[in-house]
């Protein structure tokens, strides 16, 4: 591990001027940055902790419903208070292990992008609104590649909007060891149609299937995914499972998450 100075301010404001030094990082739960720093894979001039900005932790329910997460909110107290949000709280509470879930904050996660990381999923499909230090990007908007997000240099996840559905679930099929999605599915039912979303399975990151969305929209039932599947063609493929295993497995996944829904 390369030195660096530490820094831990109490504010957003104090946060993004912190950040505003040459090489300086932002840093929530830690479960991916500091192993990368004992790799000697990043060298940054400073760390910025953002875990005692009391403004971004927290989960409460907004003016139009939405349950609100602050960005240094750890996965263990989303899966305790967004009850209001069935759904979130069960994926929450099947992050990694006790000690992720205690140290990993939604705000890092969602910065980070891990292709294979469970809020992504989350986000996508509930349409969610990454709230940042000075803007609000629509989660569609937000997610652009593996490990790519449209976050700008020094800019903060302060907080994410999740609109509730009517009927939602999460399923994932783990990587035992890590906890990791070898393919994960979280399906949303709104008032307006179905929004799926999967996480674990392609080289791009997180993404959308669509035609999946449109067959549960006119029927939200595991049957209207009969007959029904995704290329193989640039799903990640390594020494857990074949692009076309991940392939097979996203649909297994989808229709145990409506069922779990309905």
């Amino acid at each position: 591990m390369y030195a660096f100075d530490f820094e831990k301010p109490g504010s957003i404001a104090d946060a993004v001027a912190a950040l505003k030094d040459e090489d300086a990082q932002a840093l929530g739960g830690g479960q991916t940055l500091i192993p990368t720093l004992k790799q000697r894979l990043a060298m940054p001039s400073k760390l910025v902790s953002l875990t005692g900005i009391s403004e971004m932790q927290g989960v409460c329910r907004g003016d139009d419903g939405a349950v609100c997460v602050g960005g240094a909110t750890p996965h263990a107290v989303v899966a305790a208070e967004a009850g209001d949000y069935p759904a979130l709280a069960a994926l929450a509470a099947g992050i990694g292990d006790p000690a992720v879930r205690n140290r990993g904050t939604i705000g890092g996660s969602l910065a980070n992008n891990d292709p294979a990381a469970c809020y992504p999923a989350a986000a996508l499909a509930s349409a969610a609104t990454i709230v940042t230090d000075h803007r609000e990007i629509a989660a569609d908007d937000y997610f652009q590649g593996m490990f790519t997000t449209a976050l700008d240099e020094g800019e903060i996840v302060t907080e994410v909007r999740f609109p509730v559905p009517e009927k939602a679930a999460y399923m994932k099929f783990e990587q035992p060891a890590s906890r990791f999605a070898l393919v994960g599915v979280f399906v949303a039912k709104f008032a307006d149609g179905v929004r799926v979303a999967v996480t674990g399975a392609s080289e791009e990151g997180v993404f959308r299937w669509t035609e999946a969305e449109q067959a549960l929209s006119g029927d939200f039932s595991a049957a209207a995914l009969d007959g029904l599947s995704v290329p193989a063609d640039g799903m990640i493929g390594d020494l857990h499972g074949s692009g076309a295993y991940r392939a097979h497995l996203v649909v297994v996944m989808t229709k145990r998450a409506v069922e779990a829904a309905a």
